[in-house]
C-alpha cells in the first residue's frame, strides 16, 4: 500500500485564497467605486499573455520542443508563464514529461485514473519531490535556470505588481492587483487545470483510445487551443493541437506568426499521411466494435472488401498529399483530390454501419 503524501500547506492555502481574494476584491471594487474599462482591458491582456505563456511557451516550446524561438520570445514566455504561478519551467516540464511517459499510470503526477478532482487540483495539494533528470536540455539554458532560481520574485512581480503598476497610469493600482492579478490568476489556473481533468474525461478520441486523453473543442476555446488533447497525446511533437484550419488554436497561430516574423523556427509537424492513418485505424476499431455489439453479420468476403477499402482510402490520401506537396500541375492535384474524396465518402458510408456497401 502506497504511503499517503503529506499536504503542501503553502500551495493549498494559496490555491484556496487566491480565488477568494480575486472574486471578493473585484466585487468590493465594483460596488464601492467601480472598475475602469482600462482595468478590464488589462485583465484581458494578462489573461492572454499568461495563458499563452503556458500553452505556447511552457508546453509546446519548452516541454515538447515543438519549435525553436528567439531569445526575446523565450524571455516573454518565462516572464508571463511565471505570472501564471504554475511553477518554474524546470518543474512544470519535468512533471509534464512524466505525465506523457506514464499517462494514466501510478507514476502520472495528475492521472485521471485517480479521480477527476485529483487530476484537476488535488494533486497540487500534496508534497512531491521533483526529479529533473528528464529535462537535461532545459538545464542547459541559462535563462531557464535564471527563472528557476528567481522564480518567486519573478512570479510575484509579474502576477501582481506588474499589472498594478500599469493600472497606476489611470489611477487604479488596486484594481490592477485584484482584477488583472488575483482574479485573472484564479481563472487562468482552472482553465489550465481542466486540461488535466476534463480533457481526460469528456470528449472524442479520433486518433487513439490507448490513453484517456480526449479532444474537446469547447475547452479549446478557453485554453488557447489546448483542448485537442487526443491529438496532442498521440502526436506530442507537433507544434499544433488543432490541425484543421478552422480549429480554434491561437497558440498555433501565434507560433506560425512568430515564424513568419523570423522569431521562431524549426516548426515540427507530423506528416498528414501518418495522422490520417491513425484516424482510419480508429474508424476501423469503432466499426468492428459496433458490429460486435449490434451482432450484424459480417462475412469473410465483406471483411476482405472492408480491408481493401481501408487500404484504398489510405493510398488515395497519400497520393493526394504527395501530388499537392510536389507542386504537380493543378489538373493532376485536382484529380488526386477528387479520387481521395470519392474514396473517403465510400469509407465514411461503410464505417457508419452500412455493411451493404461491402456486398
Amino acid at each position: 500500500m502506497q504511503k499517503e503524501k503529506p499536504i503542501n500547506w503553502v500551495t493549498t492555502i494559496f490555491l484556496i485564497l487566491t480565488p477568494i481574494v480575486g472574486v471578493a476584491g473585484t466585487i468590493w471594487l465594483g460596488a464601492t467605486r467601480g472598475i475602469p474599462v482600462q482595468t478590464w482591458i488589462l485583465f484581458l491582456f494578462m489573461m492572454f499573455a499568461t495563458g499563452i505563456g503556458i500553452t505556447a511557451g511552457y508546453h509546446r516550446l519548452f516541454s515538447h520542443r515543438a519549435y525553436k524561438a528567439s531569445l526575446p520570445v523565450r524571455i516573454f514566455f518565462l516572464l508571463f508563464g511565471g505570472a501564471s504561478f504554475q511553477s518554474s519551467v524546470l518543474e512544470w516540464c519535468a512533471d509534464h514529461r512524466i505525465h506523457h511517459r506514464h499517462v494514466d499510470k501510478e507514476e502520472d503526477p495528475y492521472a485521471i485514473t485517480k479521480g477527476f478532482w485529483y487530476a484537476h487540483i488535488l494533486w497540487l495539494f500534496q508534497k512531491r519531490e521533483y526529479s529533473l533528470t528528464n529535462i537535461p536540455d532545459l538545464l542547459e539554458d541559462k535563462w531557464i535556470r535564471w527563472q528557476h532560481e528567481y522564480y518567486y520574485s519573478i512570479s510575484i512581480f509579474m502576477c501582481f505588481f506588474f499589472p498594478g503598476l500599469i493600472a497606476l497610469a489611470w489611477g487604479d493600482f488596486l484594481g490592477g492587483v485584484l482584477v488583472a492579478g488575483f482574479l485573472r490568476l484564479s481563472i487562468n489556473h482552472h482553465f489550465t487545470f481542466f486540461i488535466n481533468s476534463l480533457c481526460h474525461y469528456k470528449g472524442t478520441q479520433p486518433f487513439s483510445d490507448k490513453h484517456t486523453a480526449k479532444d474537446n473543442w469547447i475547452l479549446a476555446l478557453f485554453t488557447y487551443g489546448e483542448g485537442y488533447h487526443n491529438f496532442h497525446h498521440e502526436f506530442q511533437a507537433d507544434y499544433r493541437n488543432g490541425i484543421r484550419f478552422y480549429d480554434y488554436d491561437p497558440s498555433k497561430w501565434l507560433i506560425k506568426a512568430l515564424y513568419h516574423l523570423g522569431l521562431a523556427s524549426d516548426l515540427k509537424q507530423i506528416p498528414e499521411e501518418q495522422i490520417f492513418r491513425k484516424k482510419v485505424q480508429m474508424d476501423e476499431k469503432r466499426f468492428l466494435k459496433k458490429l460486435e455489439t449490434t451482432r450484424i453479420p459480417f462475412s469473410p468476403v465483406q471483411e476482405s472488401k472492408f480491408q481493401s477499402y481501408k487500404q484504398t482510402v489510405i493510398d488515395r490520401q497519400a497520393e493526394f498529399v504527395s501530388k499537392k506537396e510536389s507542386s504537380e500541375n493543378k489538373k493532376q492535384v485536382r484529380k488526386a483530390k477528387g479520387e481521395f474524396q470519392t474514396a473517403l465518402k465510400t469509407w465514411k458510408q461503410i464505417i457508419s454501419g452500412d455493411v451493404q456497401a461491402l456486398s
